[in-house]
């Protein structure tokens, strides 16, 4: 509907643009979100062509320029010859049927009057929680004589990509092997004063406050630090796996500043989402050694997210059970996180287009994160149902007990590629293959 009708906390007129943080989580195969990302690569997903295309060094993670990104999605759509973009606000959900299948994706902003058609389509209210924004500085404002570049244990990121330059040939977003992190390091004293400066600054007015619920994933730093003096050191701001090379030794704590933009010139607050008034954050953020004198390019902020309770509306295929023509996706439909939701959009995309050529629907085995993150949307318990990120607590562990952490993620990991190669290879042989707990 952008910009016809804006939202609270979008800024652009461009698809797919990134609002909470830059940051696709981490993109090795010992991590969940990593396998989900390497899945959706074999799967040819638009997300994540945009996202090597505008990829910016993250250590272990995949970060990205959210402008490149979003204008790389943008194009794809625009230049698509089967695709039609309408600029208007949807205020009811539109016929679905066999011929022309609806997807509903409306993502975290959904607008009140199209809100009050999903709640009728459900037959309950939405369950919904607040989500904070982490704030943005400029680098050149940034005090480089107190910060250090580190990677946390050395882990750094590799560019696949045969060009490190943006529009007028600057060179930009190189990983120097020197780290991919600016780390802000604090003693003792420096920590306990920020702490005792956070746990009491004033908070901006959420709406209904009084039934503000967080995700757990995407806590406010002021929440977090009211849970323990030491929450905030075992949590975004551990110092653990990095050290500080004028010292030689690990920090007390740390506050990381992860590469927003290919240029360089912006650096967003690592895990410091805040609802807390702007001109307290000025005060109590430029405490922080090494942004004493940061200029903000933009301050944290709180937007409220909604989704449905996925277990009693969707079917795996990400099907509504009351209408099989009609299809659920994105954060909207009860995950969390820009690579989940995007995935969700995968399979739903490729089911609504499977049920117009007359195919049965599919989805990948639970041993896959997609296929994982599908059947628990679709089953977990509705009672207290909250959006998830793709874990692999939610996936079907290893047939042989594997005792090594690490080697445990890695053979879940593998076993869950060979897997969706055979579930690929398998589609292409019988396209009608339906997956159980498919519909058509």
């Amino acid at each position: 509907m952008r910009p016809v009708r804006p939202t609270e906390v979008h800024k652009t007129d461009r698809l797919a643009e990134l609002v909470c943080s830059n940051s696709f989580r981490g993109d090795k195969l010992d991590n969940a979100v990593g396998l989900l990302k390497e899945e959706m690569r074999r799967l040819d997903s638009l997300v994540m062509h945009a996202a090597e295309i505008a990829r910016v060094p993250a250590g272990a993670a995949l970060a990205v320029d959210r402008d490149l990104f979003a204008r790389s999605v943008t194009q794809a759509v625009h230049e698509h010859p089967l695709i039609t973009l309408s600029r208007e606000e949807m205020t009811s959900i539109p016929a679905a049927t066999l011929e022309s299948p609806v997807i509903i994706a409306t993502g975290p902003l959904t607008s009140p009057a199209l809100s009050a058609a999903i709640v009728s389509l459900v037959g309950s209210e939405h369950l919904y929680f607040y989500d904070a924004i982490s704030p943005i500085v400029l680098a050149e404002t940034i005090d480089m004589k107190k910060v250090f570049r580190a990677s946390r244990w050395n882990r750094s990121s590799i560019v696949n990509r045969p060009s490190s330059t943006v529009e007028g040939g600057k060179t930009c977003g190189i990983d120097d092997g020197a780290g991919d992190y600016l780390n802000c390091p604090m003693t003792a004293d420096e920590y306990r004063a920020f702490y005792a400066a956070l746990t009491t600054a004033e908070s901006a007015t959420v709406h209904d406050f009084d039934k503000e619920k967080f995700f757990e994933g995407c806590l406010p730093i002021e929440v977090m630090a009211h849970r323990g003096e030491d929450t905030l050191r075992f949590g975004p701001m551990k110092p653990v796996g990095l050290t500080d090379p004028r010292t030689g030794r690990q920090p007390y704590a740390a506050v990381q500043l992860r590469q927003d933009n290919l240029a360089g010139d912006h650096y967003s607050l690592v895990g410091f989402q805040t609802q807390l008034k702007w001109g307290e954050q000025a005060r109590v953020l430029h405490m922080i050694p090494g942004l004493e004198h940061a200029e903000f390019v933009r301050f944290g902020m709180v937007h409220r997210n909604t989704y449905i309770n996925g277990p009693t509306v969707l079917h795996e295929t990400w099907q509504t059970r009351k209408n099989p023509f009609l299809f659920f996706a994105g954060q909207i439909s009860g995950v969390e996180g820009y690579v989940e939701s995007a995935a969700s959009g995968l399979l739903a995309g490729s089911n609504a287009a499977a049920l117009t050529r007359g195919e049965n629907l599919r989805v990948p085995p639970r041993t896959t994160a997609i296929g994982a993150l599908a059947f628990y949307v679709s089953h977990a318990n509705p009672h207290d149902y909250q959006p998830t990120n793709i874990t692999f607590g939610i996936m079907e562990p290893p047939a042989a007990h594997i005792r090594d952490k690490q080697k445990r993620k890695l053979a879940i990991s593998e076993r869950a590629l060979q897997d969706l190669e055979e579930f690929r290879r398998r589609g292409a042989e019988t396209p009608g293959l339906v997956s159980e707990g498919g519909s058509r």
